[in-house]
């Protein structure tokens, strides 16, 4: 009775222990990391070390860019919604001064378009023809049929 005791409490130590490295090895990346963030374009697109190493760093690079562009979206939408409140509740509209925020909007918008285009440019120069044709496929699924980037 005693040996199978042992038996039986060693085989749920080597079940529990087999299990929790398996989920540890098969976990998803932390989204929270750029590594996570790309991790998507190594396993998709087959990228070597060192095509993902140069292809971080241009996210790297770029990242103060679009952080400070996303910034000023956001700035954007809550001077909109100012805009949109005044409407509602005053019923009346600045027209020279919406006029002033809808160029600054298209400025803006370009902008941000311009240096995705840039990014996903460099990033795929750094990529076989096998592995840009595949990237570009992706990119154009999740970008708008409307917008500058499919051209």
């Amino acid at each position: 009775m005693r040996c199978g005791a042992w038996v039986l409490l060693l085989g749920l130590v080597v079940g529990v222990s087999v299990h929790t490295i398996y989920f540890r090895l098969h976990q998803p990346p932390n989204p929270d990391t750029l590594d996570g963030q790309l991790g998507w374009m190594r396993s998709e697109l087959g990228l070597s070390d060192a095509q993902f190493a140069r292809i971080k760093e241009l996210h790297q690079a770029s990242s103060p860019r679009l952080r400070a562009l996303a910034t000023q979206v956001a700035q954007m939408q809550a001077e909109f919604d100012a805009f949109e409140n005044t409407r509602r509740t005053a019923d009346r509209v600045d027209f020279i001064e919406f006029a002033r925020f809808v160029e600054n909007r298209r400025n803006i918008n370009r902008a941000c378009v311009d240096s995705t285009r840039q990014l996903v440019q460099a990033a795929a120069s750094e990529m076989t023809p096998r592995q840009r044709e595949r990237y570009f496929g992706i990119v154009a699924v999740a970008t708008p049929q409307d917008s500058p980037l499919r051209n």
